[in-house]
């Protein structure tokens, strides 16, 4: 087994390959629909869960490159399902990745946020109104994460997931702290621009 000393630099894959190899990485055969679920149950909360095709592409990149190796298995009498499992070159570029990967900073995309940017172009009480549903939004995106890293918690081989999955709980609920305070935010600078207007 590679050391981290002795894994090479990161091949040049995109984000999505790298987190479906990820996904293989705990040694266990998945489905394409195994990957969809577990993506779908984990990765979202802090990262993104690729559609269905894009996981698709990638295993079949990832298979190209030696990464991933799959075979076909009987479903049931009427289908059958192929399973991909990660290859001792998937081990050893994954754990390069992890290792060497340059450490980005990270990027805020908030739409919400972008759209109280543009509050002068809003009717007040909705944009307060989308403010609201963000903040109960990242409480209950809490509450999932919180499930997810019980969930990991009680699995074998899960520590890490389980930690990344509090790690998440945390952001949504300083998430939902911070849309409760640009609420208190908005209404302040409503009674300003109320008192001014007054004033004039």
């Amino acid at each position: 087994m590679s050391t981290a000393a002795e894994a090479p630099p990161p091949a040049e894959l995109p984000p999505t390959a790298w987190a479906v190899l990820g996904l293989l990485s705990f040694e266990r055969e998945l489905s394409g629909y195994d990957l969809k679920k577990w993506a779908d149950n984990s990765l979202r909360f802090f990262y993104w869960s690729p559609a269905a095709s894009q996981i698709y592409a990638e295993l079949k990149r990832l298979e190209r490159l030696g990464f991933v190796t799959s075979r076909i298995a009987a479903q049931d009498d009427l289908r059958n399902k192929r399973l991909f499992a990660i290859t001792p070159a998937g081990l050893v570029a994954i754990r390069g990745w992890v290792q060497h990967a340059p450490v980005e900073p990270p990027m805020l995309k908030h739409g919400v946020a972008l759209r109280a940017w543009l509050g002068h172009l809003a009717d007040p009480a909705r944009l307060r109104e989308m403010v609201a549903e963000h903040r109960d939004n990242s409480a209950a995106l809490a509450e999932e994460a919180s499930n997810a890293a019980a969930s990991a918690a009680i699995t074998k081989g899960w520590e890490y997931p389980a930690l990344v999955s509090r790690w998440s709980q945390r952001y949504f609920e300083a998430e939902q702290r911070l849309a409760a305070e640009m609420l208190n935010d908005l209404d302040e600078l409503a009674a300003t621009l109320g008192d001014a207007r007054r004033r004039r």
